[in-house]
């Protein structure tokens, strides 16, 4: 005889497998803060190597300007804009990536807690049957 619920329960546990499993249980086997701190450190490197291309890039697109007006007070001016610059969109993406980390972590973390407990739950379902 087939148990309705336990058809439900696994078909669910089926679709969270096939579609969530593997990123869940692998983000959710860190503890949150490591896993923050490792993701918003491989973004604030790659904002800064974005940051560094951006402005090479701008640099040698406007050479011939910056080299016919340059002065030590506007080479120091510019330098000191675009390390300001570059801080102010290290925090706020810093911050930004801390936020959305932690909430990915979190919600990996409650449907993995979530399967756990279907897994529980099914095994159960096994025990009392037999």
């Amino acid at each position: 005889m087939l148990d309705k619920k336990k058809i439900k329960l696994m078909s669910r546990m089926a679709a969270y497998d096939k579609k969530n499993a593997g990123p869940d249980l692998k983000i959710s086997s860190y503890y949150k803060k490591d896993y923050v701190s490792l993701n918003t450190l491989i973004s604030i490197l790659w904002i800064t190597f974005g940051y560094i291309i951006g402005a090479a890039l701008y640099v040698l697109c406007n050479v011939e300007f910056l080299l016919e007006n340059l002065t030590i007070t506007k080479l120091l001016l510019m330098g000191a804009i675009a390390v300001g610059i570059y801080f102010i969109l290290l925090i706020i993406y810093g911050v930004c990536a801390s936020s959305f980390y932690g909430a990915k972590h979190h919600k990996a973390k409650l449907r993995a807690k979530r399967y756990y407990r279907d897994l529980a739950r099914l095994a159960r379902m096994d025990h009392t049957r037999e």
